[in-house]
């Protein structure tokens, strides 16, 4: 298989390296406007480059990925299609052209894949596990970093997650929410209380205290903020008689045994993989997961367990809770 990797920024540069590592006889090619990216990864990756979609049509491409900031995403993704190319696209955050795309993926008989990572770690798998349909669930999770501290070797100004339709709360929302619904079912009510409480030079709210009643009876208080000065993802889970603990990173994972009336960890890794320089709980393995379900959906022509039809959804529901306030 021949693979596009458009926008060869950390992103891009990640699916690189872990496509070379789960397929080592794929061809691999990039695509980025910026010579500086282009050279960087011709040096670091010994791939060709090119500075433009169109001029990928050349090398027999069967698939791209679409790493580009998500205010790109939808004509990419458009000429991605045209080309008869399978495509794999980080989070969108907005929902321009989904409906066109989606046509447009089933007329040239192309899959659409959209990363939902947090559906592919270890943990979230099994805390759905054992969140079971007999009982009536709550839970309370906050997520939350410094805006500045997402990117330290950039602005967030000149990083999507600056600007007002693709802001860091609402990039958060969209990374937890799919995993969140999938868990304790579909959102029945919501109730929000969001301002802004720093100084920084944004034009949209930078923390949401969220409630959620789900459709099932369960309810949850998410926290979503690019506020705290240490980054946290903490999240809580009790039903009667249960109990789970999780930090975001693969050794933090607790439940709660009530045979021995104490709290267990849960070990669920052989080995974890981290990169320097990314918080521990930025996890590597859930990023090859979700690359080698792209490579099985194409290969044997299965529907993705996350699409584009699941995640209009999700961006209905971001929508309706950032007009709340």
């Amino acid at each position: 298989m021949n693979v596009l990797v458009i926008g060869l920024g950390s992103m891009g540069k990640r699916r690189i390296r872990l496509l070379r590592e789960l397929f080592p006889d794929f061809g691999v090619f990039g695509v980025d406007g910026r010579a500086d990216r282009r050279e960087e990864a011709k040096e670091q990756f010994k791939i060709q480059c090119m500075d433009s979609v169109e001029a990928g049509r050349g090398f027999d491409i069967d698939a791209a990925f679409v790493c580009t900031s998500p205010l790109s995403h939808n004509t990419i993704i458009t000429e991605c299609l045209q080309n008869k190319w399978h495509v794999f696209t980080e989070i969108n955050l907005v929902p321009e052209g989904y409906e066109r795309n989606i046509s447009l993926a089933w007329e040239k008989g192309c899959k659409l894949f959209l990363s939902s990572t947090f559906l592919y770690r270890e943990e979230i798998n099994y805390i759905r596990s054992r969140v079971s349909k007999d009982r009536q669930w709550n839970y309370v999770y906050h997520i939350g970093q410094y805006l500045p501290d997402w990117h330290p070797w950039e602005s967030y100004k000149e990083f999507f997650i600056g600007d007002k339709r693709t802001n860091g709360c609402r990039e958060i929302m969209a990374i937890e929410l799919p995993w969140l619904i999938r868990t304790f079912g579909k959102a029945a009510g919501t109730h929000v209380l969001a301002d802004k409480m720093t100084q920084l030079r944004i034009d949209y709210r930078d923390n949401y205290i969220i409630q959620i009643e789900h459709e099932n009876g369960n309810k949850g208080a998410l926290i979503i903020d690019v506020v705290s000065p240490v980054a946290v993802r903490r999240l809580e889970i009790y039903g009667e008689h249960r109990y789970m603990r999780w930090n975001g990173t693969p050794d933090s994972l607790c439940e709660y045994n009530m045979e021995t009336d104490s709290l267990d960890q849960v070990q669920l890794y052989e080995t974890e993989e981290h990169r320097e320089g990314y918080r521990a709980f930025v996890v590597e393995n859930a990023y090859k997961n979700e690359i080698r379900e792209f490579v099985e959906v194409v290969m044997n022509n299965r529907q993705p367990q996350y699409g584009f039809a699941q995640d209009l959804e999700i961006l209905k529901l971001i929508d309706t809770l950032e007009e709340e306030t």
